[in-house]
């Protein structure tokens, strides 16, 4: 699925290296494809006040739209 950069997403899948889990939400700040072909963003996490957590690269596959029938929360990292 193509996304929107500067949008907000759902992680598919936890991120250790990262402390991410599957459904936090991510920004989309770039967008590019490997050498193997395979479609990829690169994004920035925010904590609940605004600061940059990480910024890194993920597989399109690692992403996933909101759904109207889910409620944002927030955790502890």
């Amino acid at each position: 699925m193509k996304f929107e950069l500067c949008t907000d997403v759902a992680l598919t899948c936890d991120l250790p290296a990262h402390r991410l889990r599957r459904g936090d939400i991510v920004k989309l700040v770039g967008h590019h494809m490997a050498s193997d072909g395979t479609e990829g963003y690169s994004i920035e996490v925010f904590n609940a006040v605004g600061d940059t957590i990480t910024v890194t690269a993920v597989p399109a596959s690692a992403l996933e739209a909101f759904r109207e029938d889910e409620v944002l929360c927030a955790r502890t990292l």
